[in-house]
């Protein structure tokens, strides 16, 4: 036997959260398959087999929280017992058909009461795609209910006891399928729920994930640990919106890129850094760390919560370069492939709310970085252009700073500037 490990998770992560199986007990393992996948505040990490085998035991459910070096399970790795665990859960009638009498005593050996089950339980594994959590199953099998016809609430739409539970009082009926969807809650929960008029749970309660907590946790950190203050200003994006129109398609066209504005945001934001350093700073106890590089968070919303990948060394770089590495970083967030060197290093971070509708707001910074720019819609509004009222696209734009470094002054500048390259970018051209 071997002992399945939590593996290192990376630089001072300790914890993950089981987040879900991919092997049951008893399949067999190829060196190298993915066992289980473990989330932790900043990515997702795949446990894989180090030897050919069988997965004898689980030791850690879904949802479990788990530390570093902490044992998930074990298999056996003896590659030549590989084959006898898989029988074991088929009927075993073909192997055993020569000897007649050998079919009579394995079924009472195997539990008389676990036949009439079976049939059941057989139903819905004819489905290769139906996952499936064993707790869920082995409910399955006592109650007799149609695994198909259960939504799963789990991660990637596995099926967990809780599931079961919420369908098993109306297996009978073909519309019970949309109760089991009803309730997420833990099985503890499932219980004692106050159920509505219509079936409905009017509550329920959802365990905080691993990320969450640790999303949770840095916020408050940042709060705690800095002089939170905030300012803003607003920008013009009559000429952004114009270049950015008028080279879209010739971009795309060759350089496969669509074109958005947050390149030229990152790279108005690395010249201002440039003019202002202090905003691309860190604190070291009583020390001020001047950063000579600018590795650009940029805060992207993904199913598992907030995270903030960095682009490394953003200010050496073109803008098409800039909108290349955004894509691709932005492409492993949404499949959860980032890699902790994505999501560490960063000295300075964007997050645009204005993609989902914010007009204004105060971002909290991303400690232990000093600043944070928070971008909003962009909206027609009347402006004084020359004496005249006229329509224009406006954004407005806020900078919250750690005010033990940053003075004021230097956090309005630093708006100013990035206001005046974004309204003239041509000057990002030729600096």
């Amino acid at each position: 036997m071997s002992s399945i490990q939590v593996p290192p998770l990376g630089e001072s992560i300790v914890e993950a959260t089981v987040s879900r199986w991919l092997k049951n007990v008893g399949d067999a393992i190829g060196a190298g398959d993915t066992l289980v996948e473990l989330e932790t505040d900043k990515i997702t990490v795949e446990v894989p087999a180090l030897t050919a085998g069988v997965l004898v035991s689980r030791a850690k459910n879904e949802g479990d929280v788990v530390t570093v070096g902490e044992s998930l399970g074990e298999m056996s790795a003896n590659t030549g017992a590989a084959p006898a665990p898989p029988p074991a859960v088929p009927p075993a009638a073909p192997a055993t058909a020569p000897t007649p009498a050998a079919t009579p005593a394995a079924t009472p050996a195997a539990t008389p009461a676990a036949s009439p089950a079976a049939t059941p339980a057989a139903t819905p594994a004819v489905a290769s795609d139906l996952k499936v959590a064993p707790s869920a199953q082995r409910l399955a099998n006592e109650t007799g209910a149609n695994l198909s016809s259960i939504a799963g609430s789990g991660r990637g739409g596995v099926i967990a006891k809780v599931d079961v539970m919420a369908a098993a009082p109306q297996a009978t009926p073909a519309p019970a399928a949309p109760a089991a969807q009803v309730s997420d809650a833990p099985p503890v929960l499932a219980s004692v729920a106050p159920i509505g008029v219509a079936g409905v749970a009017r509550e329920t309660r959802e365990k905080m994930t691993t990320r969450r907590k640790r999303i949770a946790a840095n916020l408050l950190q940042s709060q705690h640990a800095t002089a939170h203050l905030t300012t803003f200003n607003e920008i013009d994006m009559t000429a952004i919106s114009a270049l950015r129109e008028r080279l879209r398609e010739r971009v795309e066209k060759e350089q496969g890129l669509k074109l958005s504005f947050m390149p030229f945001f990152v790279k108005a934001s690395c010249l201002a850094l440039k003019a202002y350093p202090v905003v691309n700073a860190q604190i070291d106890d009583d020390t001020i760390v001047y950063k000579h590089y600018v590795n650009m968070g940029i805060a992207v919303a993904s199913d598992g919560g907030l995270v903030v990948p960095s682009i490394k060394d953003a200010d050496s770089k073109s803008i098409l370069e800039i909108g290349k590495d955004i894509g691709a970083v932005a492409k492993r967030a949404r499949e959860g492939k980032l890699s902790m060197d994505d999501l560490t290093g960063g000295t300075f971070t964007i997050t645009n709310g204005g993609v989902f509708g914010s007009l204004i707001s105060t971002p909290i910074i991303n400690y232990p970085q000093v600043a944070i720019l928070g971008l909003h819609k962009i909206q027609d509004r009347p402006v004084a252009i020359d004496g005249k009222v006229e329509i224009r696209p406006m954004m407005y734009i806020a900078l919250s700073y750690d005010h033990r470094i940053i003075d004021g002054q230097q956090a309005v500048l630093f708006l100013v500037r990035f206001k005046e390259l974004i309204e003239d970018p041509g000057a990002m051209l030729v600096l």
